[in-house]
């Protein structure tokens, strides 16, 4: 199976990947999400693993955007425990650190640690995997990366101090993507879709009520302003939901009363 990945060997994605789908498994790597969606959209590969969001840092909303774009459908998610080390190469301690470097959510979910340190430089990056990957290849002294336990291992370098994330209890939710829409074998009770809701007064409030009544359970809901039409909005929702009828009527209920709606994927909620 060929997977794309947003990182290089080493990354929290590359770490999905395998953990999911095997080390039989074509990993593609690409630097951007963007890249990711087109490599699916393109059939070059079957599957993408794209994160979406962070329980410390939030959504990531570009990305629902690009699944839109790219016509593509959600087949599973998954919630990968982050846990950051601080990493340089062999023989150095933290006084010899003048910068760190790491994608910038990642900086962010480290911010206490790093607060003890003011006279490190903090520098964004696009990627965790790739900032060890330089340290190792350019002997980088002085540099840390902020990166996994397998970024370490893979680039020789030293985890100078581990578990560094000020919330332990740190999760980043990934999304598994693909062209068309798969065949499920069990039973989904969750969905993702995009509404465009309507210029009028309480349409939202209206649509979370009719949800509720529903009983569909609201986990993530995010809005984007319509460029060709001011002051309509689309919402990407999530939702959990236990029954399956009463889904459907509320499907059905959305695409006759209210605006635009596109369903992204019907899959099994994975959170624990």
């Amino acid at each position: 199976m060929k997977v794309a990945i947003q990182g290089i060997p080493g990354s929290f994605h590359h770490q999905v990947a395998l953990l999911n789908f095997g080390k039989e498994a074509q990993v593609l790597p690409f630097m951007s999400f963007e890249e990711v969606a087109k490599s699916v959209a393109s059939g070059a590969a079957e599957v993408g693993v794209m994160a979406i969001e962070n329980s410390i840092a939030g959504a990531i909303l570009p990305n629902y955007d690009l699944i839109d774009r790219y016509e593509l459908f959600i087949h599973e998610e998954y919630y990968l425990p982050i846990s950051h080390q601080f990493m340089a190469l062999p023989g150095q301690t933290i006084a010899d650190i003048t910068e760190v470097r790491s994608h910038p959510m990642a900086l962010l979910q480290c911010k206490n640690f790093l607060s003890q340190y003011p006279q490190i430089q903090l520098i964004d990056d696009l990627d965790t995997a790739s900032v060890a990957k330089r340290i190792q290849e350019e002997r980088l002294l002085g540099v840390a990366a902020i990166a996994s336990e397998i970024a370490a291992a893979t680039y020789g370098l030293e985890i100078l101090a581990p578990q560094i994330q000020t919330v332990q209890d740190n999760f980043t939710r990934f999304i598994f993507l693909t062209k068309e829409k798969s065949n499920r074998k069990e039973a989904p009770n969750k969905v993702s879709f995009k509404i465009t809701i309507r210029n009028e007064a309480g349409g939202l409030a209206k649509l979370l009520t009719m949800l509720a009544d529903k009983s569909l359970n609201l986990s993530k809901i995010q809005s984007i302003p319509l460029m060709d039409k001011p002051w309509d909005y689309a919402f990407f929702i999530d939702a959990e939901f236990t029954a399956e009828q009463t889904y459907q009527e509320a499907v059905e209920q959305m695409k006759a009363e209210y605006g635009d709606l596109k369903i992204f994927g019907e899959y099994t909620s994975r959170k624990g």
